[in-house]
């Protein structure tokens, strides 16, 4: 009879566990299928690159006199696409919340959490893409990585996506139209470019701007990529930053999630 239950109970399990990665996969997979279809979001991930490495990359390497900083800035500048098209993506969440798809999500036997995950996979894949661009770029630049390092970048930049994905989470729980949501996320990701050490080091900066690159995710994500991969001498030990990652991130993503399943349970 023990033996019956225990069986019963893993049969139990295992029906949930392959219902919640089917939904992570369907969710992800409809916002590729989305970004495919949408030849402007194609164009924007790949000419996005050209503003921020182009152009606001190119003038400080100018203003620094150049060449040492060509490889510090690039691999910023990877990270920094990586967590900003990842954040911008998960802002589609509002649009999906007026055509009542969140709804039809959320009556579904699911969890909120596994919507959100497969949200943020499907945005990583265009973070991704973004990548290419910001490549060409730098190459146009004269700005080019080994390709073991790229590879470390390449494997890391799930985590870069997540961190960029869960932080939006908070933003897009609270905010329901789309213009405010999209204007939101640049409003959080932006001085994060600029205080986390994407373009230029931090080590020099004011207590009160050291306080703030201290509490945002990107700094770590910066740091822990640029250790690994031997371009700059890190501010903390790779398994600090890799740690400090994983914990904002878990925040952010339990307090996103909260906010937005509230907000669609009480339409």
């Amino acid at each position: 009879m023990g033996e019956k239950m225990n069986h019963e109970n893993l049969t139990i399990k295992k029906s949930y566990i392959l219902r919640e990665l089917n939904a992570i996969i369907a969710v992800a997979a409809r916002d590729i299928t989305l970004f495919f279809k949408s030849p402007a979001m194609i164009i924007m991930t790949l000419v996005m690159p050209i503003f921020m490495m182009g152009m606001i990359g190119g003038n400080m390497m100018g203003l620094a006199g150049g060449e040492g900083l060509g490889q510090f800035m690039l691999v910023g500048m990877l990270v920094n696409m990586l967590f900003m098209i990842t954040a911008m993506g998960m802002a589609s969440l509002v649009d999906d919340h007026d055509t009542d798809f969140n709804q039809e999500m959320m009556v579904s036997p699911i969890s909120r959490y596994s919507i959100i995950i497969g949200k943020i996979l499907g945005s990583t894949f265009a973070a991704i893409v973004s990548m290419v661009g910001t490549l060409i770029v730098g190459l146009i630049m004269s700005i080019t990585l080994p390709i073991e390092q790229m590879l470390l970048i390449l494997l890391l930049s799930p985590l870069m996506c997540f961190a960029g994905g869960a932080m939006a989470m908070i933003l897009i729980g609270l905010i329901k139209n789309p213009r405010t949501a999209n204007f939101a996320v640049m409003i959080i990701v932006m001085p994060q470019m600029f205080l986390s050490g994407v373009i230029i080091p931090i080590n020099e900066s004011n207590i009160t701007l050291l306080v703030l690159s201290r509490i945002m995710p990107m700094t770590y994500c910066v740091d822990l990529v640029r250790s690994i991969t031997g371009i700059e001498t890190p501010m903390f030990n790779p398994m600090i930053n890799f740690a400090a990652i994983v914990i904002l991130t878990l925040i952010c993503l339990v307090i996103g999630t909260f906010f937005f399943a509230r907000s669609e349970t009480n339409r």
